[in-house]
Formats: structure tokens, sequence, C-alpha cells
């Protein structure tokens, strides 16, 4: 049994998946984890939790040894200290704990796909590791450091919670704390997570209502604003590019179809770059659920009878 192992979750997309806490390195994450076949780990984005894969992830088992956990800093993850520069919560950091979480799973190499802030994890993964991701997902994100660059009253209007969320402690975590559910369901997304499967909605509220998720969350803008760009900005003045194959999925009805040629922009970042826009809003596994697990399947299925598992001893 895998070490924290608390059951299998049965009756859901998670059915004959095991819930965990892990210990991974000085971190400790919530993890669920199934099937059989190449590895594949899943990133959620924000305000959610690993939760948000519930109607992929069974799909995806049949394929693949699917492995999700929270993020620090989410759901019932690690809230690590915060540190002035705010690497604590930036995205090497996140792409450490799911290289080290797969490497405990007995997994050298593998795939991942993220979004929204998995996206974030996902990449910076590729770019530090590229010989741990043989294949890379991101999901209804351009590069941090280009939402930054790009930034216009467009932006201002339309992703004001980046600012919001990256001002000083204690000035977010003190109005949110006012009513965390309004401000991450209904204040951004309309009341659309709140059409979601009820578990999933019950997860993430109840996460939501404690004050070190709130804070972590904030802390991963934080980091967003400050160390993150600053690595998407070293890596753009070096040259620096992402070598695996790269699939980009985004909304089309979201902000990247209307603001970005989305893969003009991830082909200046990646070498081999192929993508689609799913008829949906923000949350593609979630509204279309299986129209992302079969672009999922497609891709990182490619090559995949070839592709061994580098497993650790």
């Amino acid at each position: 049994m895998t070490p924290g192992a608390e059951s299998a979750t049965r009756g859901s997309g998670f059915e004959g998946f095991q819930l965990s806490q892990m210990p991974v390195g000085d971190v400790s994450l919530r993890v669920r984890h199934g099937g059989s076949g190449p590895p594949l780990l899943l990133l959620h984005g924000y305000p959610e939790t690993h939760v948000m894969w519930e109607q992929v992830a069974g799909e995806l088992a049949t394929q693949f040894t699917v492995v999700a956990p929270d993020l620090r800093g989410y759901g019932d993850s690690f809230k690590p200290a915060t540190v002035p520069d705010h690497e604590s919560y930036g995205k090497r950091a996140m792409a450490g704990d799911g290289i080290a979480l797969m490497q405990q799973l007995g997994f050298d190499s593998f795939d991942v796909a993220g979004h929204d802030r998995g996206g974030r994890v996902a990449y910076r993964m590729a770019l530090d590791h590229p010989e741990v991701v043989r294949r890379l997902t991101v999901m209804d994100v351009i590069p941090t450091g280009e939402v930054w660059a790009r930034a216009d009253a467009r932006f201002a209007l339309g992703y004001w919670h980046w600012p919001f969320l990256a001002q000083p402690d204690p000035v977010p975590e003190t109005l949110i704390a006012h009513d965390p559910e309004f401000f991450f369901f209904d204040a951004e997304f309309g009341g659309v997570i709140r059409s979601f499967r009820p578990d999933a909605v019950a997860d993430y509220a109840r996460c939501a209502r404690d004050p070190a998720v709130i804070h972590g969350i904030c802390e991963d803008y934080r980091a967003g604003a400050t160390c993150d760009r600053r690595l998407d900005d070293e890596d753009r003045a070096a040259g620096r590019k992402i070598s695996s194959p790269t699939q980009i999925l985004w909304s089309g009805r979201g902000a990247l179809a209307a603001w970005y040629d989305t893969l003009a922009v991830w082909r200046d970042w990646a070498d081999d770059v192929t993508g689609q826009a799913l008829d949906c809003g923000h949350f593609l596994a979630e509204e279309r659920p299986a129209e992302t697990s079969a672009a999922l399947r497609l891709f990182h299925g490619q090559g995949q009878d070839a592709a061994v598992p580098s497993r650790s001893p």
C-alpha cells in the first residue's frame, strides 16, 4: 500500500483510485492515483483541487497510470512558510513536488497535463527538467511572463484577480475571508463552478473556507508576479524552449480565444506545438469532459507502445 494511504474511492470517476496523504520530500500532498500503463501526472488549477479531474480520470486510467495531487498551498496539501521572494509557492517548487511524487511512485519520466495554475507548473517542469517530461499538455493559459508583458486594459478588467491576489498580505486574505465562496465561485466565475458535480463543489468549498488555503492561493499569485515571471523572462532571454512535444488546449469562449493567437504564442516557447480550442468556458475538464479526455488520450497515447516508463529501483 502506498505510504499514507487512506482508502480507495468507489462510485465516482475516481473508482478504483487510491486516495493518499503522501509525504514527498519536506511536504505532504493529497494524491489520488490509479490505472495502469505509462504514467500521466494531472495538475489542477485555481481555485480548485485535484478533484477537477474526476470526470476524465477514469477514462484516462484505462490507458495510463494516472496521478492527481493537490498542489502545495491548495486543498489538503502542505502549506509551506512564506518567504520574502515567494519562491516557496513558485512554480519551480511546485514542479519539484510533482517530480518527487512521481519518483516516489516509481517513475523517473512521465507525461504531464496541467490546467490553469497547474499548466504553469507543468510547463515550468518541462523547461527545468526536459529529461523528465515526455509529453506536455497545457490547458487554457499562456506563459506567465507573456501575460504580464501583454497586460492591457482588457487584462486589467478581465484578469483583475491577478493583481488583486498578488497584493501584500494581509490585504486580499482579509477581504476574501469575509465570504470566500462568493469570491472564488461567483465574483470571478459567475457561479459556473456551482454547476459542477456536487462532490467536487463540496471539496472546493470546504478548502476555500480554510484561511491557510486562502493564503496559499494568494502566495501562488504573488509568486506569479515575482519569481515565476522572473524565471520566464530569464528563459526567454537565454533562448531556452520546451523540447517535449506540447499540446495546447484552450477555451473557445474565453480570454485566450479573444485576446491571443494562442498557438503562435506557445510556438515561441516550445519546439513542437499542436492544439485546439474546445467549445466551452475556462474549466475544460468539467465543462467538456469527453472532448478533454479524448484530446488527452490521443496526444499522450502517441508513441505509447514504444514508451517504456523509467522506474526507480
